[in-house]
């Protein structure tokens, strides 16, 4: 928590947290700069900047285009921002009834889908699969906890592809995984 601000001050430094964190709520917001979530709404009306929810889905309209080896329908979550060959970034928050219903944890599968879109966003080609995947779920995820993926493109020889996801909620790391990813020749859907 900040010592207190003066309007000025906590404006600019609210543009600057926005910038930093687009995904950052106005109950963090309050919380960081010692005021009230009122207080911050009533800021980003007067600074003209819009709700999270908003905000993600703004970026999503800008990125989906760029997608290449997966169809905007086929992603789950959002893809919120891209840049082909070298990073992908995404929101996804699990609903109820993906989780278990005796202890509400979302089942493995809906994360790990999560993981191999954003995988497979970052990545140019018209198609590809999944040819290893090595995960680690690290803590537990709940209905409704929102989910920030950032996948990277860390080598690519001839159609292999190799990209790490990192998925984490607020700050914490839930996810990792390393995907070698395989582009499929277009004409025979074939490994190249």
């Amino acid at each position: 928590m900040m010592a207190k601000l003066s309007r000025k001050e906590r404006h600019r430094l609210l543009l600057q947290r926005i910038k930093e964190n687009p995904f950052i709520t106005d109950e963090e917001l309050a919380s960081e700069f010692g005021c009230s979530v009122q207080t911050i709404r009533l800021d980003r009306a007067i600074l003209d900047i819009k709700e999270v929810r908003e905000r993600i889905k703004e970026m999503a309209k800008e990125s989906i285009s760029k997608l290449k080896t997966i169809s905007p329908r086929d992603v789950v979550g959002e893809i919120i921002d891209i840049e082909l060959e070298n990073f992908a970034i995404a929101t996804f928050e699990p609903e109820l009834w993906m989780t278990f219903t005796n202890s509400n944890m979302v089942k493995g599968q809906y994360i790990y889908a999560f993981a191999e879109s954003v995988a497979m966003s970052v990545i140019d080609a018209k198609a590809a699969l999944i040819g290893v995947a090595n995960i680690k779920y690290k803590t537990p995820v709940f209905a409704n906890d929102r989910l920030v993926a950032r996948a990277e493109l860390k080598k690519k020889r001839n159609n292999k592809y190799i990209v790490w996801v990192f998925i984490k909620r607020n700050n914490e790391e839930v996810f990792r995984g390393k995907f070698i990813l395989v582009a499929l020749n277009e004409e025979t859907n074939s490994a190249q």
